[in-house]
């Protein structure tokens, strides 16, 4: 680390932790949105303001205004109005760029709470304890995004700018599709590298697993209960469904025990049946059951060949079940690829460098077992992305929380990232 590195370093750290207590408010405003799917606009609208305030020129439109479908990396749409999906991008553009240009990006958008009465307090409620903050989001990953936002927070209190164009991004559908991320790419904005700080315990993404959603229509045969045996009850073929599936999953990962990324990992590729529903009536047997499921995959599985398995691995169990037909299936969410973050990019030295300067030990690298926004940059449309950020969680439980004071040391670590990258000059005069 240079003496410079180590002043600079020192001099936002100083303009960080100053800071500590607006940030930390921040992040509990965000907590306070309700952002599940189709809630995210009045957050989005409270994080335009912020970002407009800081001087940079606001784009706020929805998924349905750009045209996505059939582009790199999109997602099935149902059961969806994109009209109410807000993206918000705010441009902080150099006058005269003279370093690299950077996209920040992070997803307000979050997964449901679930029952009510297995959280603590409740989950839009923010609550600090003992150095954490609990509440739905707050890990996964508004903390991420108020990281961001008060990093370029801390150059502009020391009276810096980027020399390059930044571009602050807040997306939804990451926990679905990634619609939302993609919608910005197809917007225009594009960069040298892009950098989402997720929650990763300030470890770096090697690779992960993509995923893929479907929804299976079982059909039973109702009849009365009273001659239950001479009908067929949908609810009850789904097991058989789900077991077919859980087999598909586990050859997957005998598979998996070679892969070059995965292979440490026991059983890496997760099947969840998330969703069921089905059955009209108490005194019938049930003549509809349907469930929406997920599936891992990994890197060097095509999309076309996991849902060709999928297919097969159904139309086999309704075989055995002598159906009339296979289940009606619909692919509803993430059609995400896996993929594997190349090593060797500049970005990722540049952040090494940075996390030791402000951690004093080496960057971690890890294979995670799930799927992120990062594919649509990196794997896309060829911009090197970075995934770190700071400690958390419970994320997807009613035990979410994140460490206010990872939060802080990550902020220090982005705003030193962003110097190191773009390149830094002095605060024009009369930007806010």
């Amino acid at each position: 680390m240079t003496t410079d590195t180590t002043g600079l370093l020192a001099l936002l750290s100083s303009a960080i932790e100053a800071n500590a207590a607006a940030q930390t408010a921040f992040l509990a405003k965000l907590v306070s949105f309700d952002t599940t799917r189709g809630k995210e606009a009045a957050c989005q609208d409270f994080i335009a303001g912020e970002l407009a305030s800081r001087g940079g020129v606001v784009d706020r439109f929805t998924i349905a205004e750009v045209p996505i479908a059939g582009k790199p990396g999109a997602s099935a749409i149902v059961d969806v109005d994109y009209e109410k999906a807000v993206q918000v991008v705010a441009a902080f553009r150099a006058p005269e760029p003279a370093g690299r240009s950077l996209i920040l990006q992070g997803h307000i958008d979050v997964v449901p709470t679930g029952p009510l009465e297995q959280w603590a307090h409740p989950p839009f409620e923010p609550v600090i304890k003992d150095g954490f903050m609990y509440g739905r989001g707050s890990t996964d990953m508004k903390v991420g995004v108020a990281s961001m936002i008060f990093a370029l927070d801390a150059l502009a209190a020391i009276g810096l700018e980027p020399a390059a164009d930044v571009f602050v991004e807040t997306v939804s559908e990451e926990e679905c599709t990634g619609n939302g991320a993609l919608a910005t790419l197809e917007r225009g904005y594009r960069a040298d590298a892009c950098f989402i700080p997720e929650s990763m315990d300030n470890k770096l993404i090697r690779a992960e697993l993509g995923s893929v959603w479907f929804r299976l229509r079982i059909l039973g045969k109702p009849v009365h209960v009273l001659q239950a045996q001479a009908g067929a009850s949908a609810i009850l073929a789904t097991y058989d469904y789900i077991t077919a599936l859980q087999a598909l999953t586990a050859r997957i990962n005998e598979r998996a025990r070679s892969h070059p990324w995965f292979g440490h990992i026991e059983n890496p590729v997760k099947f969840s049946c998330g969703k069921i529903r089905g059955g009209d009536w108490l005194g019938s047997v049930p003549a509809w059951c349907e469930i929406e499921c997920r599936l891992s995959v990994l890197p060097g599985d095509s999309l076309p060949d996991m849902r060709a398995w999928v297919l097969e691995t159904v139309a086999d169990c309704a075989e055995r079940l002598g159906a009339d037909a296979p289940p009606a299936l619909t692919w509803i969410g993430f059609q995400a690829d896996g993929h594997v973050f190349e090593p060797g990019s500049e970005a990722e030295a540049v952040l090494e460098r940075v996390h030791e300067a402000v951690f004093a030990t080496p960057l971690e690298r890890f294979s995670m077992t799930a799927t992120s926004d990062t594919r649509q940059y990196d794997l896309y449309y060829g911009i090197p992305t970075l995934c770190y950020g700071p400690r958390g969680s419970g994320a997807h439980s009613a035990a979410e929380r994140t460490d206010l004071a990872s939060m802080i040391e990550t902020t220090k670590a982005i705003a030193l990232f962003i110097a190191e990258w773009c390149g830094t000059r002095p605060k024009a005069s009369g930007h806010a």
